[in-house]
């Protein structure tokens, strides 16, 4: 008897394995304030509806909008791990970075509002000009000023205590979401803001620094640390965890010691 020959073309194919990860994906609604200088005269709500999953985040959810849906999308973002501060925006109403937002830590059972940090001139969709940002911290001439020299070949030696006295405010990564969440410099565009601030009091309070009057000089100006109003909404809003609202309150003790 022959043996039948089946053409593997013809064979049926094996059902199709799926690995299950145990992940489950949602539909979340985003509405993206968006704006386009060329074409809006104000700003639009925008909504998008996007399969997600709980481990994503915000940012993920951008990125498909723009390489899916919508090309047009504009916003800023560089190494994607809460580091450059490039990301910052509000969402549902709060200052964060959208590559620490994880989709599972928001409400999914209604949309996802997403907007430009306020404050700042808005440039196109959830991008703003940083430049007045950026000026106010060169004004406070952050970095080290020092009358001498270290020995040949030597560091500026710091003790563990003096450094830990300015540890946290070494951690800023100049993503504006403190200052474009005080109340103040929504309405004081001359106000220097917290991280400006921020910035001085790491090299205030460094031992190895001269120049710490130079910059109290510059602090108690009437646009300077007298404008906060300790309303706490910097420190809460700092994705990296400092306490802006104290550092704040140190340079004004600083400013009063002389």
């Amino acid at each position: 008897m022959s043996q039948a020959i089946v053409d593997s073309a013809e064979a049926p194919a094996e059902p199709e394995v799926t690995a299950d990860t145990g992940i489950q994906s949602f539909l979340v609604t985003f509405i993206v304030r968006r704006f386009d200088p060329e074409v809006d005269e104000e700003p639009r709500w925008v909504d998008y509806d996007v399969e997600m999953y709980s481990t994503d985040r915000v940012l993920d959810a951008l990125h498909k909008i723009k390489w899916e849906v919508d090309g047009s999308l504009s916003f800023r973002r560089s190494c994607a791990h809460g580091i450059c501060g490039s990301d910052a925006m509000r969402i549902n109403g709060r200052n964060r970075l959208a590559c620490k937002t994880l989709i599972k830590d928001l409400d999914i059972s209604r949309p996802i509002y997403v907007e430009a940090i306020k404050g700042l001139p808005l440039e196109k969709d959830l991008i703003v000009d940083m430049e007045p940002f950026f000026a106010s911290y060169r004004e406070v001439q952050p970095f080290l000023i020092s009358n001498s020299a270290p020995e040949p070949g030597k560091e500026r030696v710091q003790s563990i205590a003096n450094r830990e006295i300015f540890d946290d405010t070494t951690k800023c990564i100049l993503c504006a979401a403190c200052t474009s969440s005080c109340p103040v410099f929504w309405t004081d565009g001359q106000y220097f803001g917290p991280a400006a601030i921020v910035n001085a009091h790491r090299f205030i309070f460094d031992s190895r620094d001269d120049a710490g009057d130079v910059r109290l000089d510059i602090l108690n100006d009437k646009e300077g640390v007298w404008r906060c109003r300790t309303t706490f909404n910097c420190s809460e809003a700092c994705p990296r965890g400092i306490q802006v609202t104290k550092a704040i309150a140190e340079v004004k003790q600083a400013v009063l010691r002389g």
